[in-house]
Formats: structure tokens, sequence, C-alpha cells
């Protein structure tokens, strides 16, 4: 033995040998290519995660999860980017873009440690490429067209694959002609569980935030919008036509929110609990970080994810506190008539217009219970069915529903209140009780009708 190499330095080089071997660069097929990656496929790599064993599965309300098949310790994918119809809503059906016959995507779901192989064919009028936004993984498979690869030209297969060695809440979405195919659609949710949970949650939602175009009446949204968006959506669902998230008292819950916006971020607000903010797209948050709050800022392009007991029953809000992201297809360049006194001017104009009537003077809230027609392929700017009549809502907006005793976490329905725990008017017996003054100056005049209206 050379002077001065003890039998354990000699040790060391032989392993640091082996591991160059077996790490080192490995190849995958892009579009037909042979492109060099240094992925870190070799015999020391963990097996494929297993649902149920490893992690609780994500729900996606609205959405579904794309399968896989394992192919010699592989999880393999294949998304199909596509133009799709979609329902935004009843009575809202739209032309869109996006992958496996819906807006947005399967969501990928696989497990820290995995490697996986995801085939994407073009079936576009147009090239595209797939983003995998937030994960980390070899250059030439980030999916930038013309920067890390070729585009993906329409007819044509490409194959992306990677090891994931991380794990958080991550999206997909194309990185060629981005302004068009996000706008009509191109998006997905891409989770990676942690390998060795501390915890895991009862029930683990999935939740993708977007702005649509879509002016009353057509059936594609605009691409070319760059501020004035009029359709906000969870899963390319605006309210009434998002699902509930269903939980049972007690239950550990986790909500995962990203934001593929164009422009607008969203403040998500939770009623009837509190929430510690767990994770951002850079990955877990730890414990002595952590926020305890109520509502949930999303930037554009970022993911949050916060997690709470769910140990009030009920049904309770979460929605986006911007006031114009809870309403569906709202006009821009409306005048403001508010506090305008129309006096008898329906009166004057039916003759001339027999369904005339001043709107909006006393408020926008008691349009929705007019039931008003609307354009073909539209849905109001306002409302859904609830318990105690129309939910004066739409857009970005769904409902946690919490119940102490359900058989399945299917919609249980409306939350029945024990007596006595719901806000009504209050009787003159109690508010002289009180001492509450309430003042007998007569409703005004276009108050009434308004109330009129909704009978």
């Amino acid at each position: 033995m050379a002077k001065g190499i003890s039998r354990r330095h000699m040790l060391r080089l032989t392993a640091c040998g082996l591991t160059a071997a077996t790490v080192g660069s490995v190849t995958a097929l892009v579009g037909g290519a042979r492109a060099r990656t240094t992925g870190e496929r070799g015999p020391y790599r963990p097996a494929a995660g297993e649902l149920g064993k490893d992690y609780t599965p994500i729900i996606t309300p609205n959405g579904w999860t794309l399968p896989y098949k394992i192919v010699d310790g592989v999880k393999v994918f294949h998304l199909i980017a596509e133009p799709v119809q979609h329902e935004f809503a009843p009575g809202l059906v739209c032309d869109c873009w996006g992958y496996n016959g819906t807006t947005p995507g399967p969501t990928i779901e696989v497990v820290e440690g995995d490697r996986v192989r995801i085939y994407v064919t073009n079936r576009l009028p147009e090239p595209t490429s797939v983003h995998w936004h937030g994960i980390l993984l070899p250059n030439g498979m980030d999916g930038v067209a013309g920067l890390t690869q070729k585009p993906i030209a329409p007819g044509e297969t490409f194959a992306y694959e990677f090891t994931l060695r991380q794990h958080g809440t991550h999206m997909y979405h194309p990185h060629f002609d981005e302004m068009t195919q996000m706008a009509l659609g191109m998006q997905g949710l891409f989770i990676i569980h942690p390998r060795n949970p501390q915890r895991r949650p009862d029930r683990d939602f999935a939740i993708l935030l977007n702005e649509w175009r879509i002016d009353p009446g057509t059936r594609r949204p605009n691409p070319n919008e760059m501020v004035d968006f009029n359709v906000f959506t969870m899963n390319s669902k605006a309210f009434p036509g998002t699902a509930p998230l269903v939980a049972r008292l007690g239950d550990r819950v986790k909500i995962r929110l990203v934001n593929l916006s164009a422009t607008d971020h969203h403040p998500i607000h939770l009623h009837g609990h509190q929430f510690s903010i767990t994770e951002t797209d850079g990955g877990q948050i730890p414990a002595s970080a952590q926020q305890v709050e109520s509502t949930v800022l999303v930037p554009v392009g970022s993911a949050r994810a916060f997690e709470f007991v769910a140990d009030a029953p009920g049904d309770w809000a979460l929605h986006c506190h911007m006031t114009h992201h809870i309403m569906n297809q709202m006009g821009h360049g409306l005048p403001n008539m508010i506090g305008i006194q129309p006096g008898n001017l329906d009166e004057q104009v039916r003759p001339l217009l027999p369904a005339y009537m001043t709107m909006g003077h006393t408020g926008m809230g008691e349009m929705a219970r007019m039931s008003m027609p609307v354009p073909p392929n539209s849905i109001p700017m306002q409302g859904g069915p609830g318990p105690f009549g129309l939910i004066d809502m739409g857009g970005m907006l769904t409902v946690l529903k919490v119940r102490e005793h359900l058989a399945s976490y299917d919609d249980p329905g409306w939350y029945v209140h024990p007596r006595g725990t719901v806000a009504d008017v209050a009787s003159p017996e109690a508010l002289r009780r009180d001492g509450i003054a309430v003042s007998t100056t007569a409703v005004p005049a276009e108050a009434q009708q308004g109330n009129r209206h909704q009978h």
C-alpha cells in the first residue's frame, strides 16, 4: 500500500468511485432524442410510494387524479394536451384547452423519492411544452420551450423523466404561448407527499385558483384579456358549480391552494376556524415559523397550504376576500346607481319599454333574486340555492361542511342547526329587555319596491 494511504482512506475512495458509477448521468427519451440528465436512477432508489401505506390520497374537488403504472420501479403517467369542453357552472359551458379531457388537468400525485416518467402527447393546433412548476429536476426536464427543450409539435409525444427529491404542493402548465394556453385552461396540480410524514391529515384537499374573461353569450375564454377578468374559479368551477369540502368533526384537514391566475392574488378566507399556514411551494414551514390565521394570501404563481382540526360543525364558507372575485360575469363600465331617486321614472318609460325597471339604486343584492333572464350560455352575477334562500355570492366560493356523524364523505346536504342557534328577527320583547331603541322612521319607498321584487 502506498505511503500515507490508510485502509480507511482506500475504502472511502472505493465508495466514492462506486457512487459515481451508480448515481452519475442517466439518459431520458425526450421527443425521440436521447437527453443526458443527472437524475438519481440507481439500486438505492426507494420503492414507489403506495397509496394508504405512504400517504392519504389527495381530494381534488370537481377534479380527479391521473392514474399511473409502474414499469421497472418507475411511475409512468400519460398527459394529453387537447381541446376540451368545460362547464364552469350550470348554464356556462365553454370551449377550452386542457389535459386528458378536463381543465384543470388531472392531479399528479406521487411520493418523495419516486422516479417518474411522464409522457406528454400534443393534440393542440399549435406546439406546447410542460413546465413542472417548483419541482427540483434536471435542467433539460424543466419544460421551457426554446430554452431547455424543443417545443412539442402537434401530434408529437415527448417524455419527461426525473426523480422527486422534495415534497410539497406544486403545479404544471405550458411554457409555450403561456398567455393563450393557460388562459384557455392548461394547468394542473402536482402533489408530492413526504416519504415518512410525521403526521398525516385525515382529509387532504387541493384547489387550483384561476381567473378568466368570458363575455356573456360567448363560448370561449378570451386569452387577450390582461385586467378585466369576470369569472373566478376553484378547480375551474364557479359557485354554485363548486363541490363542497366534507369533513367529519375532529378530522385533521389540510387544504392546498395553488394560484395560476394571470394577474390577481387571492386572499382566501375560511369561516369558523383558525388554521396554521404549514407550507409554501418552497416546502414545509418549520413549526416555530408557522402563522395562525383565518385568511391566507396566495400570490400569482405560488402555493400555500394550511392545516386545522375541523372542530366546529356547520356549513362554513371558503372564499376569496376580493369582493369582485365572488361574483360571476360581472359587467364592467356600469354606471353607479346607488342612491339614485328614480321617482316615477319606471311608469313614464314603460309605455315605450314595457319591461323597463330601474335597478341597482338600492344595491345589487336583490338583483339575483329577481331571476332575470341572462344571455345564452351565461350565468347570473350572484347566487346559488342555500338553506335560507339564495346565497348572495358566486365565483371563487365553496363550502366546508363539517358533521359529527357521517356514514360517508359524500355531500351531506345542508346543515341542520340546533334550535336557537340561528340569527333571526329580534322580537319586540327582546329589544325592550335589552334596552335597544329602534327608529320608527319609515323604510324608503325604493327599498320597499326592491323587497317586493323578490316575491
